[in-house]
């Protein structure tokens, strides 16, 4: 499917962003934004961004790549991935506007990118899938406040979700309490990175699909900490795929897989 190229330009709390966004000649109604992080910029590691948004566009994926502020050609200071929000909603917002007809999006991200990803997505409707490729999660540890870290405890533990499944907690309250603790967890900067990353996916409610390099040890950090807290996700590894998957075999297939989970669900 043939689609047109666009440069972007828009503003985020006063900076200025920069942007690409591929439109197909028949865009579905599901589009893709590919978040950068501190490390590339919108064209990505081995053109790695660029690429795929070329592959997912002739399958009439509309995708947006940007950098966000003090990345790449975009104005302002460099900030940390969970610090990068409002440049997430900025250009989010500027998707939907290039794209009227779209209804909802996927965010793409890559290493802390991807951590950034899964710390916004619960916070806004809009967006309803997530694909994680290589989260990056270790950061020191801060000290985990007691009422937050007991709901964080209980994701993992089935005797827990048993006893509200049979009517011997009140699911109601239990639900809405979880949910105000994993959304505030998810928000707090004083709660170790890993868990505030757990908290944000474990309330966000649209489809997760985590693409795993099988020779990146970030990789096996994140595969580790959704497997003790049995997370729902589609799970995908790539045999001896680096952290960056920077070979054409690898590329294709992260493409391949991505344009597939899109249009399928």
């Amino acid at each position: 499917m043939k689609f047109d190229q666009r440069a972007l330009r828009f503003c985020c709390a006063g900076s200025c962003l920069v942007g690409i966004i591929d439109v197909p000649e028949r865009p579905i109604e599901r589009g893709l934004l590919v978040i950068t992080d501190a490390a590339q910029y919108r064209v990505g590691g081995h053109r790695q961004f660029a690429l795929l948004s070329r592959t997912l566009a002739g399958r009439g994926i509309p995708v947006m790549r940007f950098d966000h502020r003090g990345c790449g050609d975009s104005e302002g200071e460099p900030r940390r991935c969970d610090s990068i929000d409002e440049d997430i909603r900025a250009a989010i917002a500027e998707f939907f506007m290039q794209m009227p007809d779209m209804k909802e999006i996927v965010i793409w991200g890559l290493g802390e990118a991807a951590t950034a990803a899964a710390l916004y997505a619960h916070a806004d409707q809009r967006v309803r899938g997530l694909i994680l490729l290589n989260p990056r999660i270790e950061a020191p540890a801060p000290a985990i406040r007691p009422a937050r870290q007991y709901y964080l405890g209980r994701l993992g533990e089935l005797g827990f979700w048993k006893k509200v499944a049979t009517g011997n907690v009140d699911f109601a309250a239990s639900a809405a309490a979880l949910r105000q603790h994993l959304r505030e967890a998810a928000a707090d900067h004083t709660v170790a990175l890993p868990q505030r990353v757990l908290a944000g996916l474990s309330c966000f409610d649209g489809q997760l699909l985590v693409i795993m390099g099988g020779a990146d040890d970030s990789a096996r950090e994140f595969d580790q900490l959704i497997g003790k807290h049995e997370l729902k996700c589609r799970r995908v590894e790539i045999p001896l795929a680096n952290h960056t998957f920077a070979s054409r075999e690898w590329r294709d297939e992260v493409a391949q897989v991505a344009a597939h989970w899109i249009v399928v669900w």
